[in-house]
């Protein structure tokens, strides 16, 4: 596995998750660059939610964790940067398919919905497993497809097959 510098950011809903997954990102060798929060005192997501997408969205970070309540409010804001691809895992099999699949950069988790273990697993999945490129391609060349529409129209009409 190759060792980088993770990028992680919560709120309150995921400061007590996050101190786990700091620590399991260390044993692992990862360096991490915590964006905060750092307590249970109240504050808003999308601040957070922000900074991680925005450096993975740069290329400053290559991969990135977001940790709320649920993980949703986090993955839907993350997924408005450009070449983000925010998954909310809820299982080991998840993060794995993921990474596999969608070439995931931002794993999101959501504090108050999956246990501990659970979560040191899902994250442990999500950042062994390589993306398998292949058929999985083509998709991924349509999510930049839309994207880069979406960022220059507002919207994306595919041509393919479904219409």
């Amino acid at each position: 596995m190759k060792k980088e510098t993770i990028w992680i950011g919560n709120d309150h809903g995921g400061y007590e998750l996050k101190l786990k997954i700091v620590d399991k990102l260390k044993e692992l060798g990862h360096d991490v660059h915590d964006v905060g929060s750092h307590s249970t005192d109240i504050v808003r997501y999308p601040y957070y939610a922000s900074r991680v997408a925005l450096a993975v969205s740069r290329g400053e970070a290559a991969r990135g964790v977001l940790i709320c309540s649920t993980g949703i409010g986090m993955s839907i804001l993350a997924n408005r940067y450009r070449a983000v691809r925010a998954s909310l895992c809820t299982s080991t099999v998840m993060g794995r398919l993921t990474r596999a699949h969608n070439d995931s950069n931002i794993l999101c988790l959501g504090g108050k919905i999956v246990g501990e273990f659970e979560a040191l697993d899902i994250l442990e999945a999500w950042l062994t497993t390589e993306y398998m490129g292949g058929r999985h391609d083509i998709s991924l060349g349509l999510i930049l497809e839309a994207e880069s529409a979406i960022a220059k129209t507002g919207a994306w009409e595919p041509a393919g097959p479904e219409r």
